[in-house]
């Protein structure tokens, strides 16, 4: 992607974000986290950072995730998600490529996710996280992403359990419910919302 077309893109995004009718949660029992949703760019197209969470993680081994985590005290929820996106990937981004919020997600196991969309810019090469808690760090085509959700049902919910395809298994919610949101808000500039899908009992914990 040549910078003009690169830079349109970031501003087609930026405009869709500012648009977006956010809808934040006070949930003062939940723990509250970031996550980042990290756009690179690529003679290729453009991808969004994943990572391959570690197997020897205590919870939610080996799932995909987007870079994130707990938000330490004080801390905002853009500062928290560009310094988990560093920790993870080893991407460093500077305040100023925040393009936007998307809504805050309940989890299961008792957290409050705040996803910020990053513009990365071109991507680096290889990255690499902290071997404890990252195994591998995938950028994947948004094209690859931008699909519409499978839902299923299970006895232990009422609501829709959503995944999405990647690489020949299944990102699951939280993961999978604010990728789908991502990719409605800010590509297609539609209000999508997704506080109504579940995740699998597997997630719960």
């Amino acid at each position: 992607m040549n910078p003009v077309s690169a830079s349109a893109q970031r501003a087609a995004m930026a405009a869709n974000l500012a648009a977006f009718r956010r809808i934040p949660l006070v949930r003062p029992g939940l723990r509250p986290a970031s996550v980042a949703l990290c756009v690179l760019t690529g003679p290729a197209g453009d991808t969004l950072l994943i990572t391959r969470r570690a197997r020897t993680l205590r919870s939610h081994a080996g799932q995909w995730a987007l870079p994130g985590g707990r938000r330490e005290e004080g801390e905002s929820a853009e500062a928290a998600a560009l310094r988990e996106l560093a920790e993870e990937t080893g991407l460093h981004a500077g305040e100023d490529t925040v393009l936007g919020l998307l809504d805050d997600y309940v989890t299961r196991s008792g957290y409050l996710i705040t996803p910020v969309v990053v513009w990365g810019g071109e991507a680096p090469g290889i990255l690499a996280g902290a071997p404890g808690e990252v195994s591998s760090v995938y950028q994947i085509p948004l094209a690859d992403l931008d699909v519409e959700p499978e839902t299923v049902a299970i006895p232990e919910s009422k609501a829709p359990v959503i995944r999405l395809p990647l690489l020949g298994r299944y990102v699951h919610a939280p993961t999978a419910a604010i990728i789908y949101q991502f990719c409605q808000v800010a590509l297609h500039g539609a209000e999508q919302r997704v506080a109504h899908f579940d995740a699998p009992v597997f997630a719960w914990r």
